[in-house]
């Protein structure tokens, strides 16, 4: 058995206790409004959120964190940090990131004790580091001698599923039908990964308005499921 497989499932897992269950990503707000209706709907929403979303942030910033940590580069893993926190624009998408991170690093950092993933938690905690998820995953799947290529499977996978699952909630659809929408989006993940294996920095923050602008319109609905 490969250990490493072993190790990304665990930290990929949807079950792991940091919150992500509590976060729809925006998707909470398109359902109320009717842009999000059925399968079909929820099909695209997803693809677009990996595609024009993930893709130009935080599976850009995984790839580019986990070089960064396996040459020991904090200056690297903070500079992203910061273009992670900028490029974030609604509140709770910048709040819900920073609580998943920091919970991801207080549960792995116990047990990979590593001086890289101990002078960025003291830099988080200093507020010269914002702990963002994506930030997080990508240092420690280095650490943690995780293949690079399956660390994107497995962040871009978590990403999709947790899509599947909150549509599968909200709309709602059977269960049966979101299973279909995660098997049709299998290949788009594979042609993402290696899409985002040398990505452009420059080109971070380059996304789609509607997420964020549906992000915002969260904050206000009358009644919600999510936090975000």
């Amino acid at each position: 058995m490969n250990n490493a497989l072993l190790h990304l499932l665990h930290m990929s897992d949807s079950s792991l206790p940091i919150g992500g269950f509590s976060h729809s990503a925006g998707l909470e707000s398109y359902v109320q409004n009717g842009k999000v209706k059925d399968a079909d709907t929820a099909m695209e929403f997803c693809k677009q959120m990996l595609q024009k979303n993930l893709f130009y942030t935080d599976a850009a910033l995984v790839s580019l964190a986990y070089d960064a940590a396996i040459n020991n580069d904090l200056k690297s893993i903070i500079h992203l940090d910061n273009i992670c926190n900028a490029v974030k624009l609604p509140m709770e998408m910048r709040q819900s990131s920073q609580k998943l991170g920091l919970r991801l690093t207080k549960i792995f950092q116990p047990l990979y004790p590593h001086p890289f993933i101990s002078q960025y938690t003291t830099a988080v905690k200093e507020q010269n580091a914002h702990g963002h998820y994506c930030i997080c995953f990508g240092l420690l799947a280095a650490i943690m001698g995780l293949d690079k290529r399956e660390t994107l499977s497995g962040f871009y996978y978590n990403a999709a599923a947790a899509f599947v699952t909150n549509s599968v909630k909200l709309i709602p659809l059977s269960q049966q039908t979101g299973q279909a929408i995660l098997f049709e989006i299998l290949e788009l993940i594979n042609q993402l990964v290696e899409e985002t294996m040398q990505p452009d920095e420059t080109m971070i923050g380059l996304c789609c308005p509607g997420f964020d602008i549906s992000s915002m319109q969260h904050e206000r609905l009358y009644s919600r499921l999510y936090m975000s």
